[in-house]
């Protein structure tokens, strides 16, 4: 079974500085239809304005990735760590039993366009934790690259979660598959450009919920960019 889940039905809030697509319930936008899909809490798309950020804010019991688009994102928080994610780099930070942690945008003349990812953790009340890795877009282009997993593999972030994370980049005669287990979820998103997902045609912001689907077929793409989740 796929369902479609168009960019237009999300929630939506504008803060000024900050302007963000919620695909589940999230702060002030409840939904009840679209509380999360399998392990999978959290996709906000976020364009951050120049000079403008969240400030010292707690997290606690949940896997939080961050995906730059365009930009890049300053990172500080209570472990130690002061960074800076740019396009192709892929954040893991584990909350565990609690982190405190901002995020910025310094530049003064390009907005930040990213996506904050939380998938819940396999084990609550776990030591706080981060990593951050580069992906080339030449490992992603024509195929699923993986850049989140349980157990690190392929040079992937580490997720405490049973979930793994895939990106891709799409275009004309490229193809991608990925063979799904029985009994588990999937989640497509289209980041950019138009796709199509086993049949069904994406566009920009638009996603693709499965259930109980043999494999996920990526074709048709123009300009794609994609993340893929496999679920519990």
């Amino acid at each position: 079974m796929l369902t479609l889940r168009k960019s237009a039905d999300r929630g939506y809030a504008d803060h000024d500085w900050l302007k963000s697509f919620h695909s589940f319930s999230f702060a002030n936008y409840y939904d009840p239809e679209h509380m999360g899909w399998g392990n999978l809490r959290v996709i906000n798309e976020d364009r951050i304005a120049p000079g403008t950020g969240f400030g010292m804010h707690p997290h606690r019991d949940m896997e939080i990735i961050s995906y730059v688009r365009t930009g890049s994102l300053v990172h500080k928080d209570n472990m130690g760590n002061s960074t800076v994610i740019p396009p192709g780099d892929v954040q893991r930070m584990t909350a565990g039993r609690g982190v405190m942690h901002s995020e910025y945008n310094h530049a003064q003349d390009e907005t930040t366009h990213f996506f904050q990812i939380w998938i819940e953790p396999n084990a609550k009340g776990i030591a706080p934790g981060y990593e951050q890795k580069t992906f080339a877009d030449a490992d992603k282009r024509g195929r699923l690259r993986l850049v989140g997993s349980p157990d690190g593999a392929e040079g992937s972030v580490t997720l405490n979660a049973d979930a793994s994370l895939y990106a891709g980049l799409l275009d004309g005669a490229e193809t991608a598959t990925l063979p799904l287990q029985p009994g588990r979820k999937a989640y497509v998103h289209l980041v950019r450009g138009t796709l199509d997902v086993n049949g069904q045609t994406l566009h920009e912001g638009d996603a693709a919920m499965l259930a109980d689907e043999k494999q996920i077929s990526l074709t048709a793409g123009k300009d794609a960019e994609v993340l893929v989740f496999a679920l519990a």
